[in-house]
């Protein structure tokens, strides 16, 4: 029986698992590594240490046969190496807000329409090229060393197999990829005066990318969105996936690329070859390990839960905004600010605990609605990341949305998807429709008990115009 392994470099740490054709989970590791915060709003990692935490992931693996490799990571992260492949300075992530500036130089260089037309997507902070225009304009030294540009899973499938090589679904999260034609953009990169030699080869999710030195197949694989969304089945209209991690992620599989006029969900191509939508939060387990790590540092995550069901639904007039490192959907705004509002003496410890589930909560129905706004149709809401395995977090999210939520017999969706996806660049599977109805499979099913969070969410909706334009930096 096949074997197949999925390398998922995320931000707080990497996860390597072995699956084998049926799905069933054989091996999995998982590793951490530090995040730099620089300055305020900044967010940066060495590459090297995303390398050094698979490679002692792999060594717990032990896995003497593997039939393909499927790698998947954070999205829109800079690596910059030069003309000997070495690291020039610390890769600058997805959650960075530094490059506003340069964002607005985008839009004034090639046009706010033309942009979007060619992109499906305004240039966010958190994008790849708005990053190598901020290193051009404050580290120009840096800048003219570059010889190439890769995103982090595309590093560690550099270090893997001597390749630079991405593929469609990662590539569009730079803000130089022609998302509607599935390749490079020229005239993007002509109008903004970049070198296009620096920038990997694209090719197609499931597509063989090359070996490594003991002869195993390395695929495409995905940004961990797509990867993730493969590894939930939502890979055909009506399943939507909802990705509980660092940031917070509403994602539909669509089939043509049509895009939000906004510019809050976003529109890339997908890993099964054709399109998807999504609406991503910067902040929503981000924002509960900042409130564990800041005002719980006794308590557990399973304690805050249990405590915040200690409260009634709405948290008593206590409102979080969970806009931690800025925002982008539904408000594509670096500077937005969190908040707790309505505070009184009346409120406790478990309001707060409540308050700040709501708030992410609320933050993930926003992007369902924008979603919604594009044509999307859920018939069941499939659930991934740690937060999936919480009873309290399931059911609040099944009473917001209003519709049945699922957890998986595998939650590890990124790494999980991208070792599906290596079982099809290897033929194991005709397309990724198939592979997903060959693997993924139901654990458990949360119905809406009718709670009404109405109210609630309209105040919290009213709190980000509240506090808009607060910016003491």
């Amino acid at each position: 029986m096949a074997k197949l392994l999925g390398i998922d470099v995320g931000t707080s740490g990497c996860k390597v698992l072995l699956i084998d054709e049926r799905g069933k989970v054989l091996k999995q590791a998982s590793d951490e590594y530090p995040l730099s915060v620089p300055r305020p709003l900044w967010s940066e990692q060495n590459p090297e240490d995303w390398w050094a935490g698979v490679q002692r992931c792999l060594a717990q693996i032990q896995e003497p046969r593997v039939d393909g490799i499927g790698v998947t990571g954070q999205m829109h992260g800079a690596v910059f190496l030069d003309e000997s492949d070495e690291v020039i300075r610390p890769a600058i992530l997805w959650n960075d807000q530094r490059t506003a500036e340069e964002c607005k130089e985008i839009d004034q260089t090639v046009g706010e329409q033309r942009v979007r037309a060619i992109t499906c997507n305004p240039p966010l902070t958190g994008f790849q090229a708005p990053k190598l225009l901020w290193l051009r304009n404050h580290e120009l030294s840096n800048y003219q060393k570059v010889r190439s540009l890769l995103l982090p899973k595309d590093y560690i499938r550099f270090k893997l197999t001597g390749e630079k090589v991405t593929e469609v679904s990662d590539a569009s999260g730079t803000g130089l990829f022609d998302v509607p034609n599935r390749g490079w953009s020229d005239e993007m990169m002509r109008s903004l005066e970049l070198d296009p030699c620096i920038f990997p080869r694209a090719v197609e999710s499931s597509v063989i990318t090359g070996k490594t030195t003991e002869g195993v197949l390395v695929v495409g694989g995905g940004g961990d969105q797509a990867a993730g969304a493969v590894g939930t089945g939502a890979v055909v209209k009506g399943v939507i996936s909802v990705s509980l991690g660092t940031s917070g992620v509403v994602f539909t599989a669509i089939d043509s690329p049509n895009f939000d006029p906004s510019g809050a969900a976003h529109t890339f191509c997908h890993a099964n070859g054709a399109w998807h939508a999504m609406g991503v939060m910067l902040s929503c387990g981000g924002a509960l390990r900042w409130y564990r790590d800041t005002l719980s540092p006794d308590m557990n995550y399973d304690a805050i839960a249990e405590e915040a069901g200690t409260v009634s639904p709405g948290s008593d007039g206590l409102t979080f905004l969970p806009y931690l490192s800025g925002e982008r959907c539904p408000h594509n705004d670096p500077y937005a600010r969190a908040a707790f509002a309505g505070l009184t003496l009346g409120h406790s410890h478990a309001h707060l605990s409540r308050a700040v589930f709501e708030g992410v909560s609320f933050g993930l129905l926003d992007g369902m609605n924008l979603l919604k706004g594009l044509g999307a149709t859920a018939a069941e809401i499939r659930v991934t990341g740690g937060g999936a395995r919480s009873k309290f977090w399931m059911q609040m999210l099944a009473d917001l949305f209003g519709k049945s939520c699922v957890g998986l017999e595998c939650d590890e969706g990124p790494a999980y998807g991208a070792a599906i996806l290596a079982g099809v660049g290897i033929s194991l599977w005709p397309d990724v429709a198939v592979a997903c109805e060959a693997t993924v499979q139901i654990k458990n099913r949360t119905e809406p008990s009718g709670i009404d969070y109405s109210h609630s969410y309209e105040q919290y909706q009213k709190l980000y115009s509240q506090t808009h334009g607060w910016n003491p930096l």
